[in-house]
C-alpha cells in the first residue's frame, strides 16, 4: 500500500529526475527520509531511494554490481525493519529480485508473481524493476508479458524501459525490433541520453548493413554533444568516444579510410583520458590500418586487442591476427592464431577461419590438408574464401576447368571491386587464355572487369590488356578505339 506522504515526495523527486537532476531528486528523497518520524513512510521512501540508486549502475555485468548489490540489500533490510509488512509488497520484491540479479546474474531467483504483476500506484514501478531483474538474469522472453505501459511510468523511466526492452530483443537476435525500441528510447529522452540511444540505434543499423541510415543517426547524435565537453564530464566524454568508434566503423564500411582513421584515433584518445583502453577500439583500428595496406601497424593494434580482450572476444582478435599474418605472407604465424580462434566453440566465423587455415596450409605446401579444410569451409558456408583456395589447389594440379569454375563462382558471389572479386576475374581471364579462349566472350568480360580495378603499375595490368586484345579479336570487339577482326 502506497504511503501518501512518501508518494508526494516521490512525485517531486520524479520531476527533478525527468530533467536529469539526479542529485536533487536523491536529496529530496533523502531529506524527507531523514526527517520522517513515521516508520511506514521512511520504509517507502527507502524503496524509492533504491529505485533511483539502481538507475546509475556502472554497466550491465554482475561483476560491476557488487557495491550496488550490497547497498541495495542494506536498504531493503532497513526498509523491512521499518515496515515488516513490506515483505509482501510488489515493489519491495521487485527491488530485491533486481539486487540479487546484480549479484548472481542467471543464478538469481526470478521476480515473484507479486513483483511481476503488481497493482496499485507503485505497480508500474515494481514491474519496471522486475523487467530489470529478468534482463539481468537473461530471461528475455519473459519480459514482454510484464512490461508496464510507458504512460504509466515516471518520465525518467520511460526511455530506460525501452532501453531494457531493446537489449532483450537484441540478445534474442531480433535486430529490427531492437532498432525500433532504441529509436523510441531516443524519442523519449534528451541530451546525452538521447545521443546514447541514437548511437545504439546506429550500431544496429550498421549490423544490418544499412550504413547510410547508421550515418544519419550518428549525425543526429553528434549534434547533441556540447561543442566543448568538460574534462570532468566522464559520461559525455565516454559517449563521444563511442560515437567516434561507431563512426569509424561506418567510415570503414563505406571506404572512407582517412575519416575512419581520424575517428578511431579520436576514440582512442578519449578512452585514454577517461577509461581503460577497449578491445573494440584496438580491433577496429587494426582493421582500418589493414584495409589501408598498413599491415605491420595493423598487427600492433590486433596484438593489443588480443591482450585486453575478454575470453569471448579473443577469437575475433586471433582471427584478425591470422589474416594479417597471411597478408604479410607469414603462414606459420597465421596458422597459430587461426587454430586458436577455432578452439572457441560457437565462434560465428568458424567457416571463414577454416578457409583462412586452408590458405595457410596451401602456402606451406600442405595441399592435402588445405583441400580438406577448404572443402569443410565450403560446406559450412564460407564460399568465397574456400573457393579461392580450392581454385589455387586446382591450378597446382593443372585442373583448369575445376579452377575456372571456382573463380567464376567467386566473381559472382564476392562484393564487387573487392580484393577477392578482383582476384577471381584476373584468374578466370588468365585460365581462359591458357585454354586458348574456348569462351572468348567470357575471357573478354573477365579481363575488362579486372582491368577497371587493376593499377597500371601492377604486373597483372599488361597481362590483362593482352587477354583483352586477343579475346576481343576473336569476338570482333572494339578495343582502344579499334575494331578487331
Amino acid at each position: 500500500m502506497t504511503d501518501p506522504a512518501a508518494a508526494l515526495i516521490w512525485s517531486q523527486a520524479c520531476e527533478a529526475l525527468a530533467q536529469d537532476q539526479y542529485e536533487l531528486g536523491q536529496k529530496l528523497l533523502s531529506d524527507a527520509h531523514d526527517r520522517s518520524l513515521i516508520p511506514r513512510t521512511r520504509a517507502r521512501l527507502t524503496l524509492y531511494l533504491l529505485s533511483v540508486l539502481s538507475l546509475y549502475a556502472p554497466g550491465d555485468s554482475p561483476e560491476n554490481f557488487l557495491g550496488l548489490h550490497e547497498e541495495m540489500q542494506a536498504g531493503l533490510q532497513e526498509a523491512l525493519q521499518d515496515d515488516p509488512r513490506l515483505s509482501a509488497d510488489g515493489l519491495y520484491q521487485a527491488l530485491r529480485a533486481e539486487a540479487q540479479a546484480r549479484q548472481l546474474g542467471p543464478q538469481a531467483a526470478p521476480p515473484s508473481d507479486e513483483a511481476r504483476h503488481a497493482l496499485g500506484p507503485d505497480g508500474p514501478l515494481a514491474r519496471y524493476h522486475s523487467v530489470c531483474a529478468l534482463s539481468l538474469q537473461g530471461r528475455y522472453p519473459e519480459i514482454a508479458a510484464i512490461a508496464p505501459a510507458i504512460a504509466d511510468l515516471p518520465q525518467h523511466l520511460r526511455w530506460r524501459l525501452r532501453q531494457w526492452q531493446a537489449r532483450a530483443e537484441e540478445a534474442q537476435d531480433n535486430l529490427p525490433a531492437a532498432t525500433h525500441l532504441y529509436a523510441d528510447a531516443a524519442h523519449l529522452t534528451h541530451g546525452i541520453n538521447r545521443a546514447a540511444m541514437l548511437q545504439e540505434e546506429a550500431a544496429l543499423y550498421f549490423q544490418q548493413g544499412q550504413f547510410e541510415v547508421s550515418k544519419s543517426r550518428l549525425a543526429q547524435a553528434k549534434a547533441l554533444y556540447p561543442k566543448m565537453l568538460l574534462a570532468g564530464d566522464e559520461e559525455g566524454n565516454l559517449g563521444l568516444a563511442t560515437w567516434h568508434y561507431l563512426q569509424a566503423q561506418v567510415d570503414l564500411a563505406t571506404d572512407e579510410l582517412d575519416s575512419a582513421l581520424h575517428n578511431i584515433e579520436q576514440a582512442a584518445q578519449l578512452e585514454q583520458r577517461h577509461v581503460d583502453p577497449s578491445y573494440g577500439v584496438a580491433l577496429v583500428w587494426g582493421q582500418i590500418l589493414s584495409t589501408r595496406g598498413q599491415t605491420e601497424e595493423a598487427l600492433t593494434q590486433f596484438q593489443r586487442a588480443l591482450s585486453i580482450a575478454s575470453a569471448e572476444d579473443q577469437p575475433y582478435a586471433h582471427h584478425e591476427l591470422g589474416v594479417a599474418f597471411l597478408d604479410l605472407d607469414r603462414p606459420l604465424e597465421a596458422r597459430e592464431h587461426l587454430e586458436a580462434a577455432l578452439q572457441t566453440p560457437h565462434y560465428p566465423f568458424g567457416a571463414e577461419v577454416l578457409a583462412d587455415l586452408a590458405e595457410s596450409d596451401y602456402r606451406l605446401g600442405h595441399l592435402k590438408e588445405a583441400q580438406e579444410e577448404a572443402e569443410n569451409a565450403l560446406q559450412q558456408g564460407a564460399s568465397v574464401p574456400a573457393r579461392l583456395v580450392l581454385g589455387s589447389i586446382a591450378m597446382e594440379y593443372y585442373h583448369l576447368d575445376e579452377a575456372l569454375e571456382h573463380y567464376q563462382r567467386v566473381a559472382q558471389e564476392a562484393a564487387p571491386a573487392s580484393r577477392d572479386w578482383l582476384t577471381a576475374h584476373q584468374m578466370a581471364a588468365d585460365i581462359l587464355a591458357q585454354q586458348g579462349y574456348p569462351d572468348a566472350a567470357a575471357a573478354y568480360a573477365h579481363a575488362q572487369q579486372a582491368l577497371e580495378h587493376t593499377d597500371p603499375s601492377d604486373d597483372w595490368h599488361a597481362t590483362l590488356e593482352d587477354h583483352l586484345q586477343k579475346a576481343g579479336a576473336l569476338i570482333g570487339k572494339e578495343v582502344d578505339g579499334r575494331t578487331l577482326n
